[in-house]
């Protein structure tokens, strides 16, 4: 035991230094990428703050709409958003956010970019977009760059982190625009070699300064005062709001939903609603629903190229990745990475718990189980760990425990034939030598050790046999019991039964272990019918040798008990441990009671095939156990006035059960006759008669065992 588990801690080293390299060299990306997507799938559903945005998108519906019914081609004037302006003024909105850029002038005149320009400062506060840009490309402003908030600790941060920075190159928005908006926020961002959107920086490091995001401006832009900003290690601290950073100054997104999650109004029907309310109209949609929200104004039509991907939504909208981080950072439930601590540890755990794992398999059913319950495992601690904001690394753990696992496959293949012969040696005194060799050319049908598992139990004893044993001598004795013991064991072994032990006269024996036989208990009360044959033919002989008449009372019993190898490695038995076991040794000494040669119990009966014939004896209360156990002997097979009784006894059995004592007594005295179990009842109702007990359940109470 300690040796195997040594080697399994050594397999799983092995496999965990391996899985280890493959995440360092990048190549379990795909996988771990895909497993984020199973998190994000589970775990995404709005939060309060989700509620507390909109979105108004400039769709496809807008884009027919302003041809159809107002002869705008693209690029619309900006005196249409000017309306929205207006709108969400009348809503009293918390601020609006445009990821549209306004790098040019309108083409529509100075006047266009004028009147919107006034609408910002009357209807504002608004955040305007813009955009990073290759050296030289820098458009619609003096090359200075935007203005960048104060956030302390930034110089200190940036000296320790692994931040970008990047070229003081921008792409602003016209400057008479630019300079009647509220805030100036970057939307480019960066997503994952794989093209997936997973982080976004709250802000970036361009050329030594930071610029905020878009969720970022506008939370600064919708709150009551100004709103401190500042860096510590791994953190940004946006007032009383604590967000957590990756080496990168990036946030890990936690996603609410595809896309749509967060409500979304068509551009058309907010210009619609507006020009309806200043015409004193009913609107299309009402401002209240916009009440204390932040407005993401953004392109969603396919045109407009605007589209991102996601873990969970191939086709997301950009305007709703900045929305996503405004609905994280409200909520304050950013993910974070874990500890890389953390990760390995859990690696070399369920590594190592594997590889054990699998070398105490001892077929490939239990090696394929042990595969179904450990693989999963590492997902397991990803899906908690994501539950609590935890972005945990699964790609890594889920390498080291399938690594652990095949190489224990190989190392049990690989002394499979030491197996075999260990197998050998152990069973050969239990089973017989055809059901040695399955086991030899099938091991995977054998779990050594213990388990727990149905078996149909015999118990059979000799009656009389401490009379038999002071009358002859030990040598006759010794030779009587050799002979009798191997005529029953020849029958137990040919059914395919296992040998447990022999007590003396007594024998104990069992089916269903350690091969599999559905038919367990049809098995183990055919055998006991045989042996009584076998027995009955033997009889003649042993009184004339012997000058003893033997017979023999059997009990069986099915349910489940501990089976397995008990002992040391130097001695052991193949045993069952277990009430159940113990009930068929009841049964046996019941028979004493009836008179009966063969008793099972009900659990044993139930499990038998429709064409076995049994009769029920009795619901008895034995020994050691609070509730009866119904009884019943199996017929072997008889004439038709045999079949007539049995139903009679049946009935009169039935009446007992029922408490109505004297009509049954009648019936067990006709009976009586030619059946001693009838003749026991109906002596037990004479007795009832005469003194009737205090309460009547049915049971027949055993005085001993």
């Amino acid at each position: 035991m300690i040796k195997k588990g040594l080697t399994g801690l050594a397999l799983g080293l092995l496999a965990c230094v391996a899985a280890f390299l493959l995440w360092h060299q990048g190549a379990l990306a795909g996988f771990e990428h895909a497993t984020w997507q199973w998190r994000v799938a589970h775990f995404a559903r709005p939060s309060p703050a989700t509620s507390q945005m909109r979105i108004i998108a400039l769709d496809q519906k807008s884009l027919d709409w302003g041809r159809k019914e107002n002869g705008l081609s693209w690029p619309w004037p900006r005196e249409a958003y000017a309306t929205v302006l207006a709108f969400c003024k009348r809503a009293g909105v918390k601020a609006v956010a445009f990821d549209v850029l306004f790098s040019e002038p309108s083409l529509h005149g100075v006047g266009d970019d004028q009147a919107f320009a006034q609408a910002m400062r009357e209807n504002g506060p608004v955040v305007l977009s813009y955009t990073l840009a290759p050296p030289g490309e820098t458009q619609g402003g003096d090359g200075a760059g935007p203005p960048a908030p104060a956030i302390s600790g930034f110089s200190q941060w940036l000296a320790g982190s692994r931040a970008p920075v990047l070229p003081q190159a921008v792409t602003m928005p016209v400057p008479e625009l630019a300079a009647s908006a509220a805030g100036l926020a970057n939307i480019s961002t960066r997503p994952d070699p794989d093209g997936v959107f997973r982080r976004a920086p709250l802000f970036v490091n361009l050329a030594g300064r930071p610029v905020p995001s878009l969720a970022l401006a506008t939370y600064l832009a919708g709150a009551p005062g100004p709103v401190p900003l500042a860096l510590g290690k791994n953190h940004l601290q946006v007032g009383a709001l604590g967000v957590v950073l990756d080496g990168a100054g990036q946030a890990i997104l936690n996603f609410r939903g595809p896309s749509r999650t967060v409500p979304t109004i068509s551009l058309a029907a907010v210009v619609q609603s507006e020009l309806q309310l200043e015409a004193g109209e009913v609107p299309v949609i009402d401002p209240a629903e916009f009440k204390d929200a932040y407005v993401f104004l953004g392109m969603t039509a396919p045109g407009l190229y605007d589209l991102r991907a996601i873990p969970i939504d191939g086709v997301y909208p950009g305007v709703e990745i900045h929305a996503t981080m405004l609905d994280n950072l409200l909520s304050r439930d950013f993910l974070r990475d874990s500890p890389i601590w953390l990760a390995a540890l859990l690696t070399l755990f369920f590594g190592v718990l594997a590889s054990v794992a699998i070398l105490f398999c001892r077929n490939a059913w239990h090696s394929s189980l042990a595969f179904v319950l450990l693989l999963p495992l590492p997902f397991g601690a990803g899906f908690v760990a994501y539950g609590q904001g935890v972005w945990l690394p699964v790609g890594v753990q889920a390498t080291a425990v399938l690594l652990a696992l095949i190489s224990g496959v190989v190392f049990n293949f690989a002394t499979e034939g030491r197996k075999k012969r260990y197998i050998k040696r152990a069973f050969s005194q239990y089973l017989h030598p055809t059901v040695i060799d399955q086991l030899v050319s099938n091991p995977e049908r054998l779990r050594l050790g213990g388990e727990k598992r149905e078996l149909s139990i015999f118990f059979s004893d000799l009656a009389g046999f401490t009379g038999m044993s002071e009358r002859l001598d030990p040598e006759r004795l010794t030779l009587l019991l050799n002979e009798y013991l191997s005529a029953m064991t020849d029958i137990i072994l040919e059914s395919g039964g296992t040998i447990d032990k022999y007590e003396g006269d007594a024998i104990i024996a069992f089916w269903n272990a350690p091969l599999t036989q559905n038919d367990h208990a049809l098995r183990a009360v055919r055998t006991a019918l045989r042996c009584q044959e076998r027995l009955a033919e033997l009889r003649p002989d042993f009184k004339a040798r012997f000058g003893c008449d033997l017979f023999m009372r059997i009990g069986i019993n099915t349910g489940p008990v501990v089976v397995g190898n008990l002992g040391s490695s130097q001695r052991f038995d193949y045993s069952i441990l277990g009430d159940n076991a113990n009930v068929a040794a009841r049964l046996e000494g019941v028979n004493k009671e009836f008179d009966t040669e063969i008793l099972i119990s009900g659990a044993c009966r139930n499990q038998l095939p429709a064409g076995v014939r049994v009769r029920e004896i009795a619901r008895v209360g034995v020994v050691g156990r609070k509730e009866p156990i119904t009884v019943f002997e199996p017929q072997a097979q008889g004439d038709a006035g045999r079949d007539e009784r049995l139903g009679r006894f049946a009935v009169a059995l039935a009446q007992y059960y029922g408490g109505e004592v004297a009509e049954a007594m009648a019936m067990f005295q006709e009976l009586a006759a030619d059946d001693v179990v009838a003749g026991r009842y109906a002596a037990r109702c004479r007795e009832m008669l005469t003194n009737p007990p205090l309460a009547w359940d049915g049971v027949w109470r055993m005085g001993s065992k």
